[in-house]
Parts: structure tokens; sequence; C-alpha cells
């Protein structure tokens, strides 16, 4: 053997055990060091997870009837994941699918695709990596091809699942308080680290508003999971592991849906009539709440809408229709959202405010048919001349022109146009120490705070505004012009105004919001909320509706409580005083037409109407009440937009309730002795035979 042939075979034999070194120091570090990780990897592809959904609390009314629960269907889904893995990207499967549900690829392929700026409904707005449930009241004999036949429908499930309903006892739906639900999203999913995708398109839905968004927490449970041990084929071949899901807590609310009930009908009918006689009348809300406790009995809010619009998918004209300006938005809560103008309704916040600033309770007051502020004539309704009286007869009478005089002579005494943005406004403040313009800390997702105006917010206002306002004074309103040039011609002197003073917090400000008008702005919640407190003496009450957290076998976990009460900071002698005045609303005042033939005897109600102008559309209805007038208990509000007065709209549907609370000679009372539940009622199990969708 030559040198060269030699050397080659050295370095041959060097490279080889080389190589044979790095063989077993992998071998090494495979089987010693990694070797649990491994052993631990290949045990997980002999099995599968499956995820178990926990079933989601029901949320109960006062007496423990549903008003949400949950109903089981076979729910057929698509995994787009595995989908996306086969040679075809899914089409034959999504036919043969396609063909067993009786529907076509194209309505399947809808369901499936993920929802965009662009992408119309319905389309899957949760998590790309689950499985998108496409149909979820299957017929039981489709259900079962899919399941008989896996290997024809690879990425397909059909499972016994739980699905949310409503079922609306006493026809009381109470849509936007209970809120809806949908599935979760991959950004909510990073912000909640909690909450794990499952697999399982019940356990990924989540509260999107009302009650199931405010106590989703509570609601939702605790998913479990099952470890089954599979062959080759995917086949299973036993159970390795498993851990049972946790029931969701349900919620006890303080809703009474006999009332709610009652509340939605006389709402329904109150509209309808005003309708008739020709008023818009687009949206309103009807409201009781337990004076003594701030807890809400009823919240009915129209327009309104079907829950179930929600489940399976909803379709972008449906979806369209939901949040539509054509249908008036019936997602929004007119009683925590809907505002406006409160009109003499909010009197009684200015008789408190004209005692604050030294006026005489007892005084004698001349109430003529107009009062000039400035150079404008502020007039009473119909200009009528009323004549002197005291402030009891001006909250019986409605007069206006004693609130006027009161506001301007308080806007004089400040400094007129020269005052201060900070001076002391007794209108301003009063008015926000019954609670308006802030949100009154209810228990759901989203409130409006209303609006107080004063100096400062007007000087914003006009900051905010004056370019638009200053155009518009040079230009006009040459589209309005065309077809209301009457209109056009105001709102350029509007323009004007607020271009060159619009930061003037004027005396015309200050005798507008005497009356709850201009640019006053309350929900109906704020001022049942202030009739509360001036039923029960004074004690302003956070509303609550949650009352407890309970476990499916009954078990109470929590008592939701509310905070205590603010003090108004009125005196109990002007409370009683309006108390005794407001009685008089309905027997003989400005709502006796609304009461006419009510049974006082049987509850005593005590009110105030409110018809509040707005540029451009019909009058707002309000009627405000409490009751029993010696011993109240409690006070409903109603409210319709473009429902013309007070009176005629919403104070009939106030009375209603009251009718239907505590019965008429020709129809039972639902209240027992004008009571309503105190303790946690028993909650009923979801797994027994399914509870009555409607009251006999």
């Amino acid at each position: 053997m030559n040198p060269r042939t030699h050397f080659r075979l050295v370095v041959l034999y060097v490279l080889v055990g080389a190589l044979l070194l790095v063989l077993l120091g992998r071998l090494w570090t495979l089987q010693i060091l990694d070797g649990e990780r491994y052993a631990s990897i290949a045990a997980q592809n002999r099995t599968r997870d499956i995820v178990v959904p926990a079933l989601r609390g029901m949320i109960l009314d006062d007496k423990g009837r549903p008003l949400a629960r949950n109903r089981s269907s076979l729910v057929v889904s698509v995994d787009r994941t595995a989908l996306a893995r086969q040679d075809d990207g899914g089409d034959a499967v999504l036919r043969r699918l396609a063909e067993v549900l009786d529907t076509s690829v194209a309505e399947i392929e809808k369901k499936i695709r993920l929802c965009g700026p662009t992408v119309q409904r319905p389309c899957w707005p949760g998590s790309p990596y689950q499985p998108i449930p496409v149909e979820d009241h299957t017929d039981p004999k489709a259900a079962l091809q899919i399941v008989e036949r896996k290997e024809d429908f690879p990425g397909i499930t059909a499972q016994i699942q739980a699905t949310r309903v409503y079922p609306q006892p006493y026809d009381a739906s109470a849509v936007q308080t209970l809120g809806y639900l949908q599935p979760i999203t991959e950004e909510e999913m990073a912000e909640r680290q909690g909450i794990k995708v499952t697999g399982y398109s019940a356990v990924d839905l989540v509260g999107r508003a009302g009650l199931e968004a405010q106590y989703d927490k509570e609601l939702r449970g605790e998913a479990g999971y099952r470890r089954v041990l599979v062959d080759s084929q995917g086949r299973v071949t036993g159970i390795a592991e498993e851990k049972a899901p946790v029931t969701g807590n349900n919620i006890v609310t303080s809703i009474d849906a006999e009332v709610q009930g009652a509340a939605e009908k006389a709402l329904k009918e109150g509209i309808d009539r005003a309708r008739k006689a020709g008023r818009p009348a687009d949206s309103g809300a009807a409201v009781v709440m337990d004076v003594r406790t701030g807890r809400m009995v009823a919240m009915a809010s129209a327009p309104s809408y079907d829950p179930s619009v929600w489940t399976g998918g909803i379709s972008q004209e449906k979806y369209d229709a939901l949040l539509g300006e054509k249908n008036n938005n019936p997602l929004i809560s007119r009683v925590t959202q809907g505002m406006g103008p409160p009109g003499s309704t909010f009197k009684v916040s200015s008789v408190a405010a004209a005692i604050r600033a030294g006026y005489d309770l007892k005084g004698t007051y001349n109430c003529p048919g107009s009062y000039m502020v400035g150079s404008r004539a502020f007039n009473n309704f119909q200009s009528a001349n009323l004549g002197p009286m005291n402030l009891h007869t001006a909250l019986v009478k409605s007069c206006d022109t004693i609130f006027y005089k009161f506001a301007h002579e308080m806007w004089l005494h400040n400094g007129g146009r020269k005052a201060p943005l900070d001076a002391k406004n007794p209108m301003v403040e009063t008015a926000r120490d019954f609670g308006f313009g802030s949100r009154t800390g209810i228990d759901l997702p989203s409130e409006s705070e209303g609006r107080i105006p004063d100096a400062k917010w007007k000087r914003e206002y006009w900051e905010a505004t004056k370019d638009s306002s200053c155009k518009h004074a040079k230009s006009g309103y040459p589209k309005v012009a065309k077809t209301d040039p009457a209109r056009a011609a105001y709102l350029k002197q509007v323009a004007h105004e607020n271009c060159a003073e619009g930061m003037v917090w004027r005396a015309g400000d200050a005798a507008n919001l005497s009356i709850g008008q201009g640019n006053v702005m309350v929900t109906p919640l704020q001022l049942v909320r202030a009739y509360a407190a001036l039923a029960n003496g004074g004690k302003l009450h956070t509303p609550r509706i949650g009352v407890a957290v309970v476990r499916h076998d009954g078990t109470v976990v929590r008592k939701i409580e509310p905070p205590e009460p603010e003090k108004l900071p009125v005196d109990e002698k002007v409370l009683a005083y309006m108390r005794d005045a407001l009685a008089e609303v309905p027997k003989k005042g400005t709502a006796a037409g609304a009461f006419s033939g009510f049974d006082f005897k049987r509850v005593a109600v005590g009110g105030k109407t409110g018809t509040a102008e707005r540029w451009g559309q019909e009058d707002m209805s309000w009627f405000a009440s409490f009751g029993p007038v010696k011993e109240p208990r409690y006070a409903i509000v109603a409210m319709v937009s473009q429902g013309g007065f007070g009176a005629s709209t919403s104070g009939v549907i106030v009375r209603n309730i009251w009718d239907a609370m505590y019965g008429t000679k020709d129809k039972e009372p639902i209240l027992d002795d004008g009571r309503l539940p105190t303790e946690v009622p028993k909650v009923p199990d979801q797994g027994a035979a399914p509870v009555r969708d409607a009251a006999p």
C-alpha cells in the first residue's frame, strides 16, 4: 500500500469514527437527556384531548323564572384548519355536507368565512382555529350520517351542545337588558388570559351586551376535558384521563317577568296609539324601580328585536337592521342610553333649586302667560295666564313662567352675561345633586351620562363648533333652503349668533334649563332614580339589577349588594311638599285625563307630565311617577320620543303599568299585597325538564 492510499484510508477511518461518535451522541441526547420529552410526545400521538363545554349559567327573574337559559341542540361545525389540509381544500367534503344538510355549498362557505371590515354577514367573528357552527338545529338523521361516516366528513363534527335561548315568560323579552352572546375574538383571547379556545363554539361565546356581558365571568363556568386513547386509524380505544366541566353560576335579578311583560305591553300599545294619532313615536322606554332599594323591577325599551337572530350566524340584512338608523337602532336600550330634554318632569329639581336660592317654599308667585327674558318672550303652554299661585299649584298646573322668572333672577344675581364660568348656579348644582348629568352606576356595561349644561359647558361646546357655525353664518343652509326656506333662515340666524357670541351663557339658556328644555339631556333611568329619591325621602340609590350569584344546586355564592345610597341635599320638608303636590297631578292636574277612572283607593299615585320641544321634531313625551303616595314603594317613568303630549302618551303608559301591578276591578294584580319577593328564589335545575317558554 503506497503512502498516498494509506493516508486516504486514515482520513476515511477518522471520518467514519467521527460520524459514529456524532450518531452515538445524538442517540444519547434523544434517549437520555430528552427521553422524557419525546416519550411524552409519543404518548400524545396515541391520545386526543376532547374539550367538554361547561353549561352557561341562567339569568333568572326575582322569582326564579329563566329569562336566559340553555337548550340542548345538535350542532354541526366545520374545522377550517382541517379542510385546508386536504388536497382540494375541503371542496368535496363541503359538497357532501351541503347535500346532507339540504343547503348549498355557497351558504356554508358564507358561514365559515372570517368577518372583516368589507365582509358581509353571515360570517364568523370568532377565532379561525376553532370549529365553526354551520347548523345549530340539525335533523338527527343528518347528524347520524355525519357521525357514522367520519371518513367522508373529515373536519366536520356533529355534537349535542347547549345553545342559548331566551324564553320570554309572560312575554317579557327584556332583550336590551339581557344582552346577547357572540364568539370570542383573537384580540379578546389575548386580553383575557383565563379564556381558552376550546374547539366548541358554545364554550367560546362571550357576553356582548347587557347582563350577559356584565356578569360573563360568573355565567360562563369552566370547561372540562377528556383525554382519550386512539389507535393508528384514529379510533377511540379508551379514556386516559378526564376532568368534568364546572357549570356556570346563575344570576338572580330583581327583574320581575310579569311586571316586565306588562311594561313592554304598555309601552308598545302607547307607541301604537301615538302613531295612530299621527305622531312618529320612533322610540321609547318604560322603567320601574323599587324606591327603597334602587332595585330595577322592569326595563322596557322600544324598538326591540328577537334575540334568536344571533343564534347560528346572522345575515347581513338582519345585522344592518339591528345597527342601522332605518330601524332606529333596536340594540340600544332607551332606558339607559336614550336621552332627551325631560320637559316639566324636571321641575322637581327646579323647585328644590329655587328654595336653595332663598325663595319661599310657601310663597305666592304670579303665573302670567309669558315672561320677558331680555327681548324674547318665554311663554306658558298655550300662553295661558293662570294668575297668582303657590309652588304646589305651579307643579299641579305645570306653570312655566314662574320657573323662567326664578332662573332669570338667579342669572342676574350671578352677574348675567359677565358672570365667571365657575359662578354658583343653584339650578345646575341641584340638578346634578339629583343625579342628572352623570351615570347612575347601574350594573350594565353601557350607560349615557346625559347633560346638564352650564356656562363652562357652553364655552367648551362653542370652541368645538365655532368654525362650523361661522361657516354656516356666511353660507347659510342652501340644501335646507330648497325644501324649507323658513327653517334654513332660522338655522342661519342661530349659526350667526353662535359664531358671534355662542360662548356666552345667556338668560335664555338659564330659562330653558329651569323647565328641562334646551340643551338639557336626561335618560329615563336618571329620571326614575331622581323620582325614587323624591319618594323615599332623599336617598339617591345606585340602581342594581343583579341580586345574587347562585350555583346550579341552589347554593348562594354571593349576594350582589348595591352601594350605600347618597343623601340628596334637599330638606325633607321640601320633598314632602313636592310629593303632596304631585299627588294631585293625576287627580286634577295635567295628567287627570290619562288617569280618568283610575282607582286611587287601590294605589294612590303621584306624578308629573313632561312635554319637551325639540327643533325639527315632534314633542318628546314624558311621565314620571311614584306610589303609593303615603308609603312609596315604586317609581315608574315612561318616555316616547316624538310621542306628543306627556299626559296623552306617556301618562297612559304609566297608568297601565300601575293597573297591571296593583290590579283593577276586572284584572288580578301582579303584586302580592303590593310587594315583590325579598328573598333569593329557588333556582330551577337546568338538567330538569325544560321550563315552559311562556306563562299559561
